[in-house]
């Protein structure tokens, strides 16, 4: 069975958690009722994992367990596990998850991003089929980092998911500019870099990139997936 707990590595500084839960503290509690109008292409992040039964998913930031919760509706025969910097978010989604019934099915605990590994966060040596990044990495100030411990716990052809906000260069400049401003607001910052890092990731392990800025460039999704063999150094 897969269950839902909090869990802590003493080995590195909570100013992480500390700042998260400040901001998430109450705006947890309205969190997905708000962020569904303006956290565009989630969904079609989830439809496109397509696990196979008995395959390991991960999601990094997985926040109040919304995703989860999805992914692990649509996909009732793979396994899911998902980890948060903040221990508020994490409250409310072990108790989402266990509302929806999915507690054998999904596991969360608590974890930094950036140094992540499924045994420490997990307690297990996973290697994970699937790894999805919604709308996090524009949060977190060393996000390249948090790109390369995903591609590290991912299987030989195992694919990484990220849909986050994008550069909105189809969208008239004054609401790019507004819209830049209002995200700042939240320590919010687009990740303008994430096609060319993702592509200098690709030609390194010979991985295939699938790459697009929907919704006029709103946002930006991306699928990585690795070679069946990993190359050798």
């Amino acid at each position: 069975m897969i269950r839902s707990e909090i869990s802590a590595d003493p080995s590195w500084p909570v100013d992480a958690t500390s700042r998260m839960n400040r901001m998430y503290r109450y705006q947890r509690h309205i969190y997905d009722t708000t962020r569904r109008y303006y956290l565009l292409g989630r969904d079609e992040l989830i439809a496109g994992l397509a696990p196979a039964a008995g395959d390991n998913v991960l999601e990094i930031g997985c926040g109040t367990g919304r995703n989860l919760i999805a992914a692990a509706s649509r996909y009732p025969d793979a396994r899911f596990y998902g980890f948060d910097v903040s221990t508020e978010m994490l409250t409310s989604a072990i108790s989402a998850i266990a509302r929806a019934g999915l507690s054998g099915s999904a596991k969360v605990a608590h974890g930094d991003a950036t140094s992540f590994t499924a045994q420490a966060v997990f307690g297990q040596p996973i290697a994970f089929d699937r790894v999805m990044i919604s709308y996090s990495l524009s949060m977190i100030p060393d996000w390249t980092a948090v790109i390369e411990r995903a591609v590290a716990s991912l299987k030989p052809g195992g694919q990484l998911h990220i849909v986050d906000f994008g550069d909105q260069s189809g969208l008239p400049q004054a609401i790019r500019t507004a819209l830049r401003r209002w995200l700042a607001l939240f320590d919010v910052t687009p990740r303008d870099e994430l096609e060319t890092t993702l592509m200098q990731i690709a030609v390194r392990t010979g991985a295939g990139l699938k790459f697009d800025r929907p919704y006029r460039g709103y946002a930006q999704a991306a699928v990585l997936t690795l070679p069946s063999r990993r190359r050798a150094p």
